[in-house]
């Protein structure tokens, strides 16, 4: 007995067509369907980041750190510029006060564009979108990079134009010195940012993340203020030299030790350890249960 086919007319309607020597028609789809790619992870992954309200605050807090005690900063020098003696300072010196409180909001909003999505269980529905999970690790630290960079720049960009302009007394800053002081301090503070992004993939929670984070910033300052043995005194000046707050006035010429890093030196290490700790995070990813 020969099984029935549904009428031609209502097939060819619901996508089905005839296929000779089949009990049924087969099914296609009137979606046409294209092999996905790194494009699409990043195109979601934008939509993700500017639609929460979580990266407005952050940014939002971090472009109000850094241009306000930036440009109070300068009016109080500029103020008291008789007494200050600012014939051989770098005026753009003055915005590293702020960009060292604005990094805890560009480590939060790294953290949170990972490890939110542990918590809240979305991370399911992302990974059955695109199940390789390299591809969405890469799409969020490109996107989450290029804001990060973008906010950064052009309020340290901001910043400098302010200072230069309300410090009539410094000298004129050169053009490499222009360059790291808003370039180069930008790429820094976004390579932290993407740092944090890539624990939170690691640790897989918020809280824990940030934590980390925040005493990776501060901790070896502090703790080196604290080593008065003689006996410590090499570890001492390790922890001034490669902590963070001093990495940061390195790119002005305006280091708290004699040695240590200089130049780009800090670019090239941010670099190198956020390297190693995104290859790690890829292989715990591939590892892991989501």
């Amino acid at each position: 007995m020969s099984t029935p086919q549904p009428p031609m007319p209502q097939a060819a309607a619901a996508g089905l067509q005839a296929v000779p020597g089949a009990p049924y028609p087969t099914y296609t789809s009137p979606i046409p369907v294209t092999r996905t790619h790194l494009g699409n992870a990043i195109s979601s992954e934008w939509t993700k980041i500017r639609s929460v309200r979580s990266t407005m605050w952050t940014l939002g807090v971090f472009v109000l750190l850094v241009v306000g005690i930036g440009l109070l900063t300068a009016s109080l020098v500029a103020a008291n510029e008789s007494e200050a003696g600012l014939a051989g300072e770098n005026p753009l010196s003055f915005g590293v006060f702020g960009l060292l409180l604005g990094s805890m909001c560009v480590i939060t909003l790294g953290v949170l564009t990972t490890a939110s999505e542990y918590g809240t269980g979305m991370i399911r529905t992302t990974m059955t979108a695109c199940p390789s999970r390299p591809r969405v690790l890469a799409a969020k630290a490109i996107v989450f990079f290029a804001v990060a960079f973008s906010v950064t720049f052009v309020s340290a960009l901001l910043v400098a134009l302010a200072d230069v302009a309300m410090l009539d007394g410094a000298r004129e800053p050169s053009g490499s010195e222009w360059l790291k002081g808003t370039l180069g301090i930008s790429l820094y503070v976004a390579l932290l940012g993407l740092l944090s992004l890539v624990v939170g993939s690691i640790i897989r929670h918020s809280a824990g993340a940030i934590t980390i984070m925040i005493g990776l910033v501060l901790a070896p300052l502090v703790i080196a203020l604290f080593m008065v043995s003689s006996a410590l005194e090499d570890v001492r000046q390790a922890l001034f030299d490669y902590s963070i707050p001093n990495q940061l006035g390195v790119f002005y010429t305006n280091s708290l030790t004699n040695s240590g890093p200089t130049g780009w030196d800090p670019l090239w290490i941010a670099l190198g350890v956020t390297a190693a700790a995104f290859a790690g995070a890829v292989v715990l990813l591939q590892k892991r249960d989501v």
